[in-house]
């Protein structure tokens, strides 16, 4: 009988990682994740105001759930004109109106790639016709990293890793196995774990070996591991 490591809570909405974890597994920077999650302020001639956090989180740490929201807006942002200003627009209009309390995790975004999203909300974003078309096809790139259960939650993250596609995934984040951190795909071992042996002088093959992994695998950890450290 396996044991309950979550004591019978969610692990989807456990705060399982810091601000400092979402922007090395998500490769974002640390200032931008920090002002999605927890917000700030800053001097204008009258004085101060604030950036409002878009995904709130609670004593500095991200659910997986809010994880996969920050991994959601990135794919928002990627298109020039869809400006922060223009996400929240879209936020509000879907919890008054549609009562969607979290659109960056709702199905609506799931359909056609963004096509749903993109004809729901393009007025509110005032996206061009380029601009919609671009927004698609990141948001299918992005929506196709992400795997749901038959309720349509996510559960499941692969994170980006620069030489792959999306249809060879390596890296997957799981709240369910190894504490949510980034593991290779089907094994359970910490991609951290991983790039430590290679940092200590071992080789590729001695760590595929000793992991029964292919050479494939354990160059996707390192591959992984050392884009988010030039990110940091």
């Amino acid at each position: 009988m396996k044991s309950d490591i979550y004591k019978g809570q969610n692990p989807l909405e456990l705060p399982l990682y810091t601000v400092t974890d979402a922007s090395n597994f998500l490769h974002i920077p640390l200032g931008t994740v920090k002002n999605w999650t927890m917000g700030r302020r800053y001097k204008i001639k009258a004085g101060q105001s604030s950036f409002k956090p878009i995904v709130p989180v609670q004593q500095g740490k991200l659910s997986f759930l809010q994880l996969i929201e920050v991994h959601i807006l990135r794919a928002l942002r990627k298109v020039h004109q869809v400006k922060i200003d223009s996400v929240r627009k879209a936020i509000r209009y879907a919890e008054k109106e549609l009562n969607i309390e979290r659109l960056l995790l709702s199905k609506e975004l799931l359909a056609s790639g963004g096509d749903l999203f993109v004809e729901r909300y393009g007025k509110l974003i005032s996206l061009n016709k380029s601009g919609q078309i671009a927004l698609k096809e990141i948001l299918k790139d992005y929506l196709e990293r992400v795997d749901r259960n038959a309720q349509d939650i996510p559960i499941r993250l692969y994170p980006y890793v620069s030489h792959e596609s999306n249809e060879n995934r390596q890296i997957v984040i799981d709240p369910r196995i190894s504490f949510g951190y980034p593991t290779l795909r089907g094994t359970g071992i910490k991609t951290s774990v991983i790039v430590s042996r290679i940092d200590a002088g071992e080789s590729v093959e001695e760590v595929a070996a000793d992991y029964e992994l292919d050479a494939g695998q354990v160059k996707s950890a390192v591959v992984y591991e050392q884009t988010y450290k030039q990110a940091a």
